[in-house]
């Protein structure tokens, strides 16, 4: 897991990018009628614009909140690689409610 604020800000980046990409790719898909190789070029056109609202919301509101969650069933003692997963599966879940 991160733990300086450049490595959080790397984190945070990457873990926005990637969710708002899969999500724009689904809704494309769903609009569109399926997947095709254009879907994923679509999808492109609409990340200028989510990500950096996906990275606010992100850095700033959720990722304490997920960090508490993901503590609630994994122990600091468990392996570390087991805990970024929980945390981004937990940040996953948050983001997509919203």
């Amino acid at each position: 897991m991160p733990k300086t604020l450049p490595q959080r800000i790397v984190f945070t980046i990457v873990m926005a990018t990637i969710m708002v990409y899969g999500m724009i790719v689904y809704n494309v898909a769903l609009n569109t009628g399926g997947v095709t190789n254009a879907t994923f070029g679509m999808a492109l056109h609409e990340m200028p614009i989510m990500v950096p609202v996906a990275f606010v919301l992100e850095f700033f509101v959720v990722e304490k909140l997920a960090t508490a969650l993901a503590f609630t069933f994994m122990r600091p003692t468990d392996r570390p690689q087991f805990i970024t997963y929980a945390i981004s599966l937990m940040i996953v879940c948050i983001m997509c409610q919203l």
